[in-house]
């Protein structure tokens, strides 16, 4: 007796073919955008790397010297080690004080709060704002001539020199540079919380946690693809701190940063485009090794997930 199978009830599908109109169709979706992100990215980043090794005035010919630049930056460069050391104090100050108090304001406001939404809506006003904007406004607030809190001090014969003191200035710069960045933390935090499963809390409640024990051993750690993009931002922010400090006194006297020295050694007088090639390296390499480390834990804790 013949043994009979049953029939499928479907045919496979057949993998239906690429037309011409459709590769050209991925191939202007996607094509156009690699190109812009290689052109105005990757482009300019492999060119810096490239000059970082010449010296070169914008004009003549480009000469090779191999590591001078590098070698001349940390021996022979006076500005270059303080701009390191105030861009580690930026760092430091956003990622120590600014962004642990946008966490707290956003667990306060996730906690309902009266006046929670207005609360919501002026702490993030600031983020709209550009940080040359900032600049500015703490022009106007800290100037020795009329400045707001001068005023409120009432030092018109001897006033504060909020701004030109090298001792006092890279603070409050960094302070100005903290009430635009807190509202961005905020709402960031205030998206993770929202997103963590009550279920979870119960849970610890039941196991007998008290709400500081449930937010650091529950709640943060699940809302850990939050904390990698607010540590991402916070070290970019940090790093490429430009307009703030130069909307205030050109990134001198105590304003000293990475990215104002790439400014005035590429665009300023001296046009010394490899010298400040070499300066936009280092600033990469640094921005890239804090990165590269953020996004390798959380695809760690990815795959332990």
């Amino acid at each position: 007796m013949a043994l009979t199978f049953p029939r499928r009830a479907g045919r496979r599908r057949r993998l239906r073919r690429f037309t011409r109109r459709d590769v050209a169709v991925l191939g202007l979706l996607l094509g156009i955008p690699v190109l812009l992100d290689i052109a105005i990215v990757w482009g300019p980043t492999l060119a810096s790397i490239g000059l970082s090794f010449t010296a070169w005035d914008g004009i003549g010919d480009i000469h090779w010297v191999g590591l001078d630049n590098y070698k001349n930056l940390a021996d022979n460069y006076p500005p270059f080690w303080p701009a390191v050391r105030h861009n580690v104090m930026w760092l430091l100050f956003l990622g120590l004080i600014a962004t642990p108090f946008g966490l707290f304001l956003a667990v306060l406001i996730d906690r309902g709060v009266r006046f929670s939404r207005f609360y919501q809506s002026v702490l993030y006003m600031p983020v709209v704002l550009s940080l040359a904007i900032v600049g500015f406004m703490a022009q106007l607030i800290l100037g020795t001539d009329q400045g707001v809190v001068n005023t409120i001090l009432n030092n018109h014969d001897d006033p504060i020199d909020w701004l030109g003191n090298s001792h006092l200035n890279i603070w409050m710069m960094m302070i100005a540079a903290s009430w635009r960045h807190v509202g961005y933390v905020m709402i960031l935090y205030l998206a993770g919380l929202k997103s963590v499963d009550p279920q979870l809390k119960e849970a610890a409640a039941i196991d007998g946690a008290n709400e500081r024990q449930t937010f650091f051993r529950v709640v943060f750690p699940t809302m850990r693809p939050v904390n990698v993009i607010v540590g991402v931002i916070t070290v970019i922010e940090a790093l490429r701190a430009f307009d703030i400090v130069y909307a205030v006194n050109k990134g001198r006297n105590g304003l000293e940063l990475l990215s104002v020295l790439i400014t005035d050694n590429i665009i300023g007088e001296a046009s010394r485009i490899g010298f400040g090639s070499a300066i936009a390296v280092v600033l990469l390499v640094v921005s890239l090794g804090f990165i590269v480390t953020f996004l390798v834990q959380e695809l760690r804790g990815a795959r332990d997930r």
